[in-house]
């Protein structure tokens, strides 16, 4: 089942436990994936995009649920 959740810069910020502006730097330096969807301006990332994101980083060790 995919989690169709949209997430801003503060979702993704305290998911990945930094501060949103941390998020706007990552997508200012091309570390982020481009945005799901744009709303009135505004970057939206599916919380599996996020998720899949986050897996990939460099640094992952790939944390399991148990």
């Amino acid at each position: 089942m995919t989690d169709r959740r949209l997430w801003s810069y503060k979702d993704i910020a305290a998911h990945i436990k930094v501060q949103p502006d941390t998020v706007r730097s990552y997508r200012k330096h091309g570390l982020l994936p481009p945005p799901d969807h744009v709303e009135r301006g505004k970057p939206y990332w599916y919380a599996d995009t996020v998720r899949a994101w986050v897996a990939s980083r460099p640094g992952s060790r790939g944390r399991r649920a148990d």
